[in-house]
């Protein structure tokens, strides 16, 4: 799935592209996706000028003067790439934003579990970004946040960092990326995780995360950026996706747990 870094990626990849461009046409191929595709975002769009793009968790806001927004939603395996006019479709691009200098924003998905959706009003307010917590990259996020909402929390420390009302955007990968650098295991009970070590993981989430942002997201499957490149974090990995392998800090053998109903590894040496 698509994380923070990948859709931060995507944001920074196709802004050049679509910010203040003129939208001359919209091509809805398949209207079911996981929200179907609003029946009147052909009339709201069509000569519509793109504002500037933000991003609020994996989230992507694509504003348009005059008032609304684009919500969009990569889902499992979507993706947003710049196409130009007369460049044939591939099968599952299923929504195409034509632009006014021949560029084309074409919506890729094959497994559908993404979305493009249209608010009318502020974002903000929408119900879906109300309660989300803070950006992981911002100063509202940091240590005694992260201890302060941890106490009396029984669950394990790794489902607790990916719970969106704690901080935003740290998915499966950086979750467990972060506990590594940090020096936690991702078992031990949130509520008995000391401050120290809070301020640790947090400062472990914003560099994981940042790193992954300079050098495009991580490499997986379905995963490309909006110009069509892969990302190229996962060569950094250090423990997601590598159980039975040897830690590259100490050599013992990485452990393969499951915590929350993700899969999630760790050194038993280096994480305590």
């Amino acid at each position: 799935m698509p994380e923070l870094p990948e859709v931060e990626t995507t944001r920074r990849g196709i802004a050049p592209h679509v910010e203040g461009r003129e939208i001359t046409e919209v091509i809805v191929r398949q209207s079911r996706l996981r929200v179907p595709v609003p029946e009147d975002l052909i009339d709201r769009l069509v000569g519509a000028r793109i504002g500037s793009l933000g991003r609020r968790a994996k989230y992507l806001l694509i504003p348009v003067e005059g008032g609304g927004t684009l919500l969009w939603h990569l889902g499992m395996s979507g993706s947003l790439r710049i196409a130009r006019v007369g460049e044939l479709p591939k099968k599952h691009d299923h929504v195409d934003l034509v632009l006014d200098d021949g560029a084309v924003l074409r919506y890729h998905d094959p497994r559908r579990f993404g979305f493009v959706d249209w608010l009318a009003g502020d974002a903000e307010h929408d119900a879906r970004l109300a309660k989300l917590g803070p950006e992981p990259l911002s100063e509202a996020f940091d240590g005694e946040r992260l201890y302060e909402l941890s106490r009396r929390r029984r669950m394990a420390v790794k489902p607790f960092l990916m719970d969106n009302a704690v901080v935003v955007g740290v998915g499966n990968i950086y979750a467990a990326e972060a506990l590594f650098l940090a020096g936690i295991d991702p078992r031990r009970a949130a509520g008995r995780i000391s401050r120290e070590r809070y301020d640790r993981l947090a400062a472990a989430v914003s560099e994981v995360l940042a790193a992954a942002i300079t050098q495009g997201g991580t490499t997986l499957r379905d995963f490309v950026s909006g110009t069509g490149e892969p990302g190229y974090f996962a060569q950094r990995l250090n423990v997601y996706g590598r159980d039975g392998e040897p830690c590259r800090r100490c050599g013992a053998e990485l452990r393969l747990v499951t915590l929350g109903q993700r899969a999630s590894v760790f050194c038993g040496e280096c994480q305590t």
